[in-house]
């Protein structure tokens, strides 16, 4: 409940990935969905729905989702897909911070 939250785009990553999934499995009468729950061995997502939802992640968050990134592992559990998801904007984070203290190195 800290003010910041609101910053840290982080913040409510499972909760957003939990109603498009929901959302996107409601014909198969899903109605509530685990964070560890299986989502791509039980079909909840298939081969389509896990295209729709590297597209939602890439418009939600600030990130980019590489071909070597599509992997089961990222995309298996809410957790998972919480967890890439934080990876990818601290690295983003890690990079965008590294570049201004580049500059004045260089320049001096």
């Amino acid at each position: 409940m800290t003010a910041n939250n609101s910053d840290n785009p982080v913040v409510g990553v499972k909760e957003k990935v939990r109603a498009f999934v929901l959302e996107y499995a409601a014909g198969k009468g899903l109605t509530e969905l685990k964070d560890d729950e299986p989502l791509l061995t039980t079909n909840i997502i298939d081969s389509l729905g896990s295209f729709r939802m590297i597209a939602f992640l890439e418009e939600t968050f600030p990130l980019t989702i590489e071909d070597t990134d599509m992997v089961p592992e990222n995309f298996q559990t809410l957790n998972d897909v919480e967890s890439f998801v934080a990876g990818k904007l601290g690295k983003a984070d890690g990079a965008a911070e590294q570049t201004p203290q580049a500059a004045p190195a260089t320049a001096s």
